[in-house]
């Protein structure tokens, strides 16, 4: 999901994954209203949010930010399989198991926020701006790693400023505007799309 600032792509998140209500309207997942659902209990039923600005506990270290991941119930019998698949996915965290979390750099911090979200097996994974702030190597790093889950089968939905970067990594992309999606469809599409690549992609 792409679009200007203020156009309400993180409250959409922050509306899927419970912490905002809608005022009207349904929000559906495997058939069931989501708006019935309190936010606690999401994760159990496969969705999983890494926010804005990563939001991990700065006074936990690694290892068990991971394991406030896996809090849910059906999540915990399955914590040391999932802790050591996301050692694989990040051998850097392996290494800073022990450390902190408010001490690891910023692209350290984003890999250990998108690995607790993986902790508790989500079947959607909803990230917020995970090329914030990062170092362009970073970046690329961050966004390999969306690739890479992806042919896992995990389905992502992404919220991104870095237009050309995402449109790389993604099958389908959607342009909101003031809370309406203005475009849509496959990511190759949008990114030909005229408008598009002036608006976003800064090429006239």
């Amino acid at each position: 999901m792409v679009g200007p600032n203020g156009a309400g792509k993180t409250t959409l998140l922050r509306v899927i994954s419970g912490l905002i209500r809608p005022r009207v309207g349904t929000l559906r997942y495997g058939g069931e209203d989501l708006t019935t659902v309190p936010p606690h209990e999401l994760p159990a039923l496969g969705i999983a949010h890494v926010p804005e600005n990563r939001r991990l506990f700065p006074h936990l270290t690694v290892e068990e930010n991971l394991k406030v991941g896996a809090y849910a119930k059906r999540a915990r019998p399955h914590f040391a399989a999932r802790r050591d698949h996301v050692y694989t996915l990040f051998p850097r965290l392996k290494e800073r198991r022990h450390q902190l979390a408010g001490t690891l750099s910023g692209g350290e911090q984003q890999m250990c926020a998108i690995g607790r979200a993986l902790m508790s097996g989500p079947r959607i994974l909803l990230l917020d701006e995970p090329s914030a702030g990062l170092a362009p190597i970073v970046v690329r790093q961050v966004f390999e790693l969306v690739r890479h889950i992806r042919q896992e089968g995990l389905t992502v939905l992404i919220v991104e400023q870095n237009v050309a970067q995402v449109l790389r990594v993604v099958d389908r992309a959607y342009v909101l505007e003031t809370g309406r999606v203005a475009a849509e469809g496959s990511a190759a599409a949008l990114a030909a799309d005229p408008a598009i690549r002036r608006s976003y992609l800064g090429v006239h």
